[in-house]
């Protein structure tokens, strides 16, 4: 099926359906949860709060990564099941369906906010405005914080449908491409090394300063999944091999994408987490004490935003040029990203002052050398 025939798909959606999605989309994310709080994981302390209070999280996602891939290949090989319905019949009932559950678990945060805290909890801007920002800054169910779990059916999810494209490659045509073998091959490396270095999620910022609420909800439950995979739609048909120059390149590309992206975070997270561990084999170097000129640091400010786009552009890539659809994430996120490091560099020179001006002598650019 091509993105042109799944929109014309749309038409097909049912009510009956939306609600076998929906309670389809319950379980996968119920069980989710009742996975997250039973298997084993590391307690990690997470870091200070904007009232100074720091908690535990049991971190557990590899756990449930390798979990899923265990029920996704028994079910497959054992039962004969296939994934691939989820992409070609399915997507859009489970697309609605996820958008519903993001409404009604953001109502259900809401309350429990307001049960929890008080009318204390509400901002002042009124309803719409605390739904979007939400009320309640790590809220938990029996010991999960449910801001971090709701990165597992998230990323979780958005394999799946990659791997689903995959199949759906393999069952409508007899084969799958290098270039559709590269398209899982990325996403599965990308969600295996998040998983590997999970521990840096509890760094970042919306998890230490920013309430739960439907913005954040949305974003896991429906961006993430539904809108990062775009670039399968385009190599599902794609039955053409993609020349080898073209698909070395992106390789490379991606390589260097990934490492520098997931480098720069790891890096950030170990200084915060221990000051005096070595980076790339040697002391950290400071300025002022305070801010890390060492390994990637030292090179651009915003050196982890680079990598994570190159990662995004070249998987957007496999697909080609024949459309624009795989495109639609990365040009977003270089949007985004650019605003964010405008944004968070203002910040920090009202923060630090003059030193601020000191590393940016020394990590000459934000995002791109000689441009950004």
């Amino acid at each position: 099926m091509t993105f042109g025939e799944l929109v014309s798909s749309l038409g097909d959606v049912t009510v009956s359906r939306v609600l076998l999605a929906t309670a389809g989309y319950a379980a996968f994310f119920f069980g989710m949860l009742l996975a997250a709080r039973a298997l084993p994981g590391a307690l990690v302390q997470g870091f200070p709060q904007p009232d100074g209070q720091r908690k535990h999280y049991v971190l557990n996602g590899i756990g449930l990564f390798v979990l899923t891939h265990m029920i996704v290949i028994g079910a497959t090989l054992v039962c004969g099941l296939s994934i691939a319905p989820l992409v070609t019949t399915w997507f859009w009932p489970l697309f609605f369906a996820a958008n519903l559950f993001a409404v009604l678990w953001t109502v259900v945060l809401y309350l429990g906010g307001l049960g929890r805290l008080g009318p204390a909890a509400r901002s002042g801007k009124g309803l719409l405005y605390d739904l979007w920002m939400g009320v309640e800054l790590n809220p938990t169910w029996r010991g999960v914080d449910l801001k971090v779990f709701a990165y597992q059916p998230s990323l979780i999810g958005l394999g799946i449908l990659v791997a689903a494209f995959g199949v759906a490659q393999y069952e409508q045509h007899g084969l799958v491409t290098p270039q559709m073998g590269l398209y899982l091959a990325f996403w599965w490396l990308y969600l295996f090394t998040h998983y590997r270095d999970e521990a840096g999620v509890l760094s970042m910022y919306d998890v230490i300063a920013e309430k739960f609420g439907f913005m954040l909800v949305w974003g896991d439950l429906v961006l993430v999944p539904f809108f990062y995979c775009a670039a399968g739609w385009v190599l599902v048909d794609q039955t053409a091999t993609a020349p080898t120059s073209h698909l070395l390149g992106l390789v490379a590309t991606y390589a260097l994408g990934l490492w520098v992206f997931r480098g720069s975070n790891k890096q950030k997270h170990t200084f915060k987490t221990d000051p005096s561990a070595p980076i790339w084999g040697a002391p950290p170097q400071l300025l002022g004490g305070r801010l890390l000129v060492s390994g990637w640091w030292g090179i651009g400010r915003k050196i982890n935003y680079t990598g994570e786009l190159m990662v995004y552009y070249a998987t957007a890539m496999l697909a080609g040029f024949t459309s624009w659809t795989p495109f639609l994430v990365p040009i977003w996120l270089t949007c985004l990203l650019v605003h964010r490091s405008w944004r968070d560099e203002q910040r920090c020179r009202a923060k630090y002052g003059t030193l601020w001006d000191e590393y940016c002598r020394v990590a000459r650019f934000r995002m791109l050398p000689g441009i950004y």
